[in-house]
């Protein structure tokens, strides 16, 4: 009685004696699975990336910013400015839409020197919630407080670039830097927020908003003492900004004066909103990609049953001896069933394992170089989608022409040329 290893034998050497056909074979098919692979981890990195990019900025935020009213809706002619103020955040503060609101004050054009360099960076006033609203991590001291805004204090919280920037390789807690000439004790560093090249956030200098509004408000005709540069809010409900949205507009349409159904009149940034529609458009890229490889694979699954059915061919004298001698149909089907099953199993894991350690160096090289996109990675779904297709396609390849090669009769086969 023939063994499972005697009929794994005789698949081996069925395979080595046919080596550029069982090479040609393999490679076609590892070359779909690895192509598969690296195609949906593409997908899956912009995705990744993506979701890093709206994290750096904060969970489920929304950013509004100064906007224009114009006369009539849909019409850009006569639209008339208005700007963000403290009496819109506090309004905003008593919606039930809302589980979180801050404002910032930013001005770019102020001059930062310490006992060791100068820059240029982003003064940022800020509220003590804004680590809650936004994504800022602390390296090391303490951000803005309470006491910091009602005090008026001049105390300074340095952004990662900008601390590398004023204090080069030395301690800075303690220290002072002057912002146009006004003294400011540092009080704490903020980690790295950005990725890539986009450090505005790690360029940033943070001091209270009530400090930054009396020593360096907006320029501008017209505009009010408390006004802001923007506004940062969440919605109570996770996931789902829809309804703060609306509610923020209606709060800021009255407060200024105008129509709610303006649309054009509010320029905000619904980040939620963003990120489930580049979700979206990934969701439909994994589906197409899958789909793609599935049909790839089902080619190659034809094509391998065509080469076994020609190898059934090019054996029948052999296959008419083994029956001769007492080989039983059972034995000849495991035998062909075993050789189509090996030729995409093997294949398949080749060009899964070639296809990670393609991605795996790109990731070594690739990481955090490109803000928005992350290097490819394997993704696991992905790759048992891919065994799962090949069992499936190497149960067809080997059933179909394995059962024509037990079927043959042993005299007819003999007699064959």
């Amino acid at each position: 009685m023939q063994t499972f290893s005697d009929t794994l034998g005789q698949v081996f050497q069925a395979m080595m004696a046919n080596k550029l056909r069982t090479f040609l074979t393999m490679f076609g098919i590892a070359w779909g699975v690895g192509s598969l692979l690296v195609l949906v981890g593409l997908g899956e990195g912009f995705r990744s990336g993506q979701h890093k990019n709206f994290a750096s900025l904060g969970k489920d935020l929304v950013l509004m910013f100064n906007g224009t009213i114009p006369a009539l809706a849909n019409q850009h002619t006569g639209m008339r400015p208005y700007q963000l103020t403290l009496r819109d955040e506090e309004a905003m503060r008593r919606l039930p839409e809302l589980r979180g609101v801050t404002a910032e004050l930013v001005r770019s054009d102020l001059y930062e020197v310490s006992q060791w360099s100068n820059t240029s960076g982003h003064v940022s006033g800020v509220e003590p919630n804004c680590t809650v609203v936004r994504y800022i991590p602390m390296a090391q001291g303490r951000f803005v407080d309470d006491a910091d805004l009602h005090e008026n204090r001049r105390v300074a919280v340095l952004g990662q670039k900008i601390a590398q920037l004023l204090y080069p390789g030395h301690p800075l807690l303690g220290e002072t830097i002057t912002i146009n000439g006004t003294a400011f004790a540092v009080i704490g560093q903020v980690d790295k927020i950005g990725r890539g090249n986009n450090t505005w956030d790690d360029q940033k200098i943070y001091i209270p908003i009530t400090t930054m509004q009396e020593l360096f408000p907006l320029k501008g005709d017209n505009i009010p003492r408390d006004a802001v540069f923007s506004l940062q809010y969440q919605p109570t409900t996770k996931g789902d900004a829809v309804a703060a949205v609306a509610a923020v507009h209606r709060v800021i349409a009255y407060n200024h004066g105008f129509d709610p159904s303006l649309t054009d009149a509010f320029y905000d940034w619904d980040t939620v909103k963003e990120e489930k529609m580049i979700g979206a458009i990934f969701d439909a890229m994994d589906v197409f990609l899958g789909g793609v490889g599935i049909v790839t694979l089902g080619l190659g699954a034809v094509g391998i049953i065509n080469i076994m059915l020609v190898s059934v061919t090019e054996r029948t004298r052999e296959i008419g001896l083994l029956k001769a001698l007492g080989a039983t149909k059972r034995s000849i089907l495991s035998q062909f069933f075993w050789e189509g099953l090996l030729l995409t199993g093997i294949s398949g894991l080749i060009g899964i394992a070639f296809s990670a350690a393609f991605m795996w160096l790109l990731q070594q090289v690739l990481t955090d170089k490109m803000p928005g996109w992350d290097p490819p990675r394997l993704v696991p779904w992905s790759a048992a989608l891919a065994m799962g297709s090949l069992v499936l396609s190497g149960v067809a390849a080997g059933l179909y022409p394995a059962s024509k090669a037990a079927a043959l009769d042993p005299i007819e086969a003999l007699r064959r040329e």
